[in-house]
């Protein structure tokens, strides 16, 4: 079953959330590009080729005028953008599957709402032009040659997809430089750890076929609703934090976790948690499983997609119940 599945699983689970309509499967959509397409000659950008991708007439800001506001140079086999740089109204860019390695042209675009820079070769955040983009809202430069993310910053940003380049630590998400994300998606990444992320306003953090071995830094992450950690290396949930206080979903598919004890920590969500995904573990051939989970986890709605039964649920009551009365002390 593909991310894009267990993507549409967290929003029907989370049926109250805020859809977001955006989310998309980065493990397909950012693959590397093909062999036919790395022998193509790398091109500079012309005027002509961008006026064939042009398009969605608007008024300008100073509403005196009109301008053409998207602009498409999805594969074009570019590797130089400095003709751009004249073309101050564009809101949306789509600069996919080319050659780029410099955006600082893009400095002069600053109406831009939404950037994609997928499969180039960006190696560094240092010398680009992000944080002169005061508007920009959504950006995804994933399978890029990335290996840190100094230099980024992104004062309008909401949503950010860094997927598939070769970031190992998370040290540079700050409140101070993303005060406005929400969304983080960072698959595919060589991430051993959560640690260093600290954005007090992130909802939705994808963080997907890491190496991740341990949940770190978590308490930071107080408005998180869902959380995505399918095929890593944990062994345990130790880190979720009670400071978590928002957390709704939660897909741990395709780990390390071989027994109850490893999922102790699950309490410290259990008031807020309704979906919950724990397949493709060892702990799944035990039996009583989904029993075990939801003593933990009594308001659990979906456990591994499948609903929470009416059946369940009492059983589950039942077992509570005799396990107060069994605490209760004889007169």
């Amino acid at each position: 079953m593909s991310d894009v599945e267990d993507d549409e699983d967290a929003r029907e689970d989370l049926s109250d959330v805020e859809k977001d309509e955006d989310l998309s499967d980065v493990e397909e959509a950012h693959s590397s590009k093909d062999e036919g397409e790395s022998e193509k000659i790398a091109l500079h950008l012309t005027k002509e080729t961008i006026c064939e991708g042009l398009s969605l007439l608007c008024r300008t800001g100073n509403r005196l005028g009109h301008a053409f506001i998207r602009l498409d140079l999805n594969n074009k086999g570019l590797d130089n953008i400095v003709a751009i740089s004249s073309y101050v109204h564009i809101r949306f860019l789509d600069l996919s599957h080319n050659y780029i390695t410099d955006l600082s042209p893009l400095a002069t675009l600053n109406h831009l709402l939404w950037l994609k820079v997928d499969n180039n070769a960006v190696a560094s955040f240092k010398g680009q032009p992000f944080s002169e983009l005061p508007y920009l809202q959504w950006l995804s430069i994933a399978t890029n040659r990335l290996t840190d993310l100094d230099g980024l910053s992104g004062p309008a940003l909401e949503s950010l997809i860094l997927t598939g380049n070769t970031i190992q630590q998370l040290s540079g998400f700050q409140k101070s430089h993303f005060a406005n994300l929400v969304t983080l998606e960072l698959r595919e990444a060589h991430l051993d750890t959560t640690n260093g992320i600290n954005l007090p306003n992130l909802r939705k953090l994808y963080l997907a076929k890491n190496v991740i071995n341990r949940l770190e830094g978590l308490e930071k992450l107080e408005r998180l609703t869902i959380l995505h950690l399918r095929d890593n290396q944990l062994e345990s949930l130790d880190g979720l934090s009670p400071n978590m206080k928002c957390l709704q979903y939660l897909n741990v598919r395709g780990n390390l976790i071989k027994d109850g004890k490893a999922l102790q920590s699950l309490g410290h969500v259990s008031q807020t948690l309704r979906g919950l995904v724990l397949s493709e573990n060892l702990l799944v051939a035990i039996s009583d499983y989904r029993l075990s989970v939801l003593m933990i986890l009594p308001q659990l709605e979906r456990l591994d997609k499948e609903p929470v039964s009416p059946e369940e649920r009492n059983e589950v009551r039942r077992m509570i119940r005799e396990l107060d009365e069994e605490e209760i002390p004889e007169p």
